[in-house]
Formats: C-alpha cells, structure tokens, sequence
C-alpha cells in the first residue's frame, strides 16, 4: 500500500508554501499579533481568490474544489508552519464541517458558498463555562418555533469570534437532556443582543479566544433573535 503523496497533492504543497512564504514572513506574524482583528484582510481575499483555499474541502455544488480531508491537511501543515494569522481553521474547517454535516441540501446551499469563496468569516461557537466538550456540556437555551429562535447562553474560546460574519452555536430545547433536543443554529456577527468580548491570551494572538456574552441582562446571558427565515443545521427531537 501506498502512502505517499500524489504528485497533484505535492503541487497544492508547493503552490502553497510559495504563496505563504511571502504573504507570512515572521515579521509580519508579529505585526498582526498586535493588531484588533489578527489577519490581513487583503491577504485573506487573495487566498479565496487565487488558490480557492478557503473552499478546498467544501463540495463542489456549494461552491469548493471538493477536496478531501488529505489535501486539507497539506494546507493546514503549511499554514502552521509559517504561523499563519487567519481565520482559516474557525471557518473553512470547524464552521464549514459542522454545517456540511448537519445542514439540509437548503441551509449548505444558502451558507457554504459564502464560506467557500471566503466572503463570509464564520465560526463555531461550542464550548459553554463548564468547560466539557460533549453534548451534555451544552447548556444554552434555544426557544420559539416558526419565524425564529430567542438563544439565551454564553459561550466561551471561540476561535477567531471576534471577527466572525457568521456564528454556527448548538444550542438545546429548554428542559431536554444529552443528544435530545439539541440543534445548531447561525446568528449574524451584528445580532441584537450578542455582545463579543476579547480574552488576553498568553501568545497575545488575536482571535485565539472570545468570550460571547451579553449586555444589559442582569443575568449576563445572551438574547439572541434569528430573524427569519432562521437557520437550523441539525435535527431538533
């Protein structure tokens, strides 16, 4: 058997080091280290516009090169290894895959070609207080029906929230347990009632954290209104 890369593959590798090598030299990682919003958007647009990276994994019908994860893993690699400052990993991986595995062909043809030609920003919001990372970790109350949802929680670490255009949060039906009740949902980075506040990282890296709140509720819980037509990207029991 084998393993080694296809000659296709170790082309995406070098079209991709030579792209990186000189958009992400060291001295402009630290100056984006110091900056509010942690990556060059110009940058950004040339990495949509002329490698189509930020679609690389995204099926072809919504809008990506249909890649598949081996080839995904060939650009993270040289991402990490210029320390790249993007919010490539938020959205084209954590957001995207979490949408393609729980959207309707409806909600991935509304949402990924945004994602996949890196228009739209996106981000997964997941992780609650409590700091566990499966379902019974999520807490964050998600009522109404028909025209929208009211989401009431917080949400913490959200990588790259700070300049999200597009927030992906699970959230569950009030008194449901484990896997019951629970559905994702995606709230606009300007919603009323979402308040995003930075954390103070160790490495100083912008958007490694965000806590996600909100302001004027004496409880500090956020009210979140998905204006319809809402999206709902995974079953609701």
């Amino acid at each position: 058997m084998n393993f080694a890369f296809s000659e296709e593959q170790e082309e995406l590798r070098r079209a991709v080091r030579q792209f990186l090598e000189a958009k992400s030299p060291e001295t402009e990682v630290r100056r984006l280290m110091e900056t509010t919003e942690g990556y060059d958007p110009a940058v950004w647009k040339q990495m949509g516009q002329e490698l189509m990276l930020q679609g690389l994994a995204i099926p072809e019908e919504y809008g990506g090169q249909g890649f598949t994860f081996i080839e995904l893993g060939i650009v993270l690699e040289e991402m990490g290894r210029v320390l790249l400052c993007a919010p490539y990993v938020a959205s084209a991986v954590l957001a995207a895959n979490a949408i393609m595995n729980a959207g309707t062909d409806e909600q991935k043809s509304a949402l990924l070609p945004g994602i996949a030609s890196g228009d739209t920003i996106a981000a997964l919001a997941f992780t609650e207080p409590s700091g566990k990372w499966d379902e019974a970790g999520i807490t964050m109350k998600a009522s109404g029906s028909g025209g929208g949802f009211t989401l009431n929680g917080t949400k913490m670490f959200v990588l790259d929230g700070h300049t999200a255009d597009l927030i992906v949060v699970p959230a569950r039906r009030p008194g449901s347990q484990g896997e019951d009740g629970l559905s994702f949902f995606t709230v606009t980075g300007d919603a009323p009632g979402l308040e995003r506040r930075r954390l103070n990282v160790i490495t100083e890296a912008a958007g490694l954290g965000l806590y996600i709140d909100a302001a004027g509720h004496c409880d500090r819980k956020a009210k979140w209104r998905i204006p319809y037509p809402h999206r709902r990207v995974i079953r609701s029991s």
